[in-house]
């Protein structure tokens, strides 16, 4: 078996770290700006999102609960399989609270309106969303998110938490998967 470093597979990068920690922050700001007297529930959808979240939190100031929820559109795939599977719902309430859902990338946005469905069953407050990427030209302008962090164009990307079959989650960029690691 040859084993290659991941920067091999990478075609190109289209955000570096160091875009990524000022536009998180941006994030942070706003969030604390619209939600800072409250304590909200930042809810991870994971695994895709756990670096984002992470640093959003820590760039947020004003009290907040954390929480996780994991999901599959894609399997081991490089599409949505167009089902979403609940694979680990949140710990807490959150009734009457407020709700900031926080996801790696819009794509079809089919897993964004799972979980904005199944959490206002719940009867939160309210529910904010929140998208590190946004493929816009994938999906129905009305899935779009209150913020986003990056709009991208419809490539497979990588990095950052973003993953193909589990492996690439650990770059400190987003690149774009050459097309023939997952063809």
């Amino acid at each position: 078996m040859l084993i290659r470093s991941a920067e091999q597979d990478i075609e190109r990068v289209i955000y570096t770290e160091k875009a990524i920690a000022a536009r998180v922050e941006e994030i942070g700001a706003e969030l604390t700006r619209r939600l800072g007297d409250k304590r909200p529930v930042l809810v991870c959808v994971l695994k895709g999102a756990s670096f984002f979240y992470i640093d959003l939190c820590r760039c947020m100031n004003c009290a907040i609960d954390m929480d996780f929820i994991s999901v599959s559109s894609y399997g081991a795939g490089a599409q949505s399989t167009g089902v979403v599977r609940l694979i680990k719902d949140l710990d807490n309430n959150i009734t009457g609270r407020d709700v900031v859902i926080v996801e790696d990338i819009i794509d079809s946005g089919l897993t964004m309106h799972y979980l904005k469905e199944l959490l206002s069953a719940r009867k939160p407050a309210s529910i904010t969303t929140v998208s590190f990427l946004d493929k816009s030209t994938c999906h129905d302008k009305s899935l779009k998110t209150d913020i986003c962090g990056f709009e991208i164009p419809d490539e497979f990307v990588v990095g950052y938490g973003l993953d193909y079959a589990n492996y690439y989650r650990n770059l400190p960029y987003i690149g774009i998967l050459r097309p023939e690691c997952y063809k």
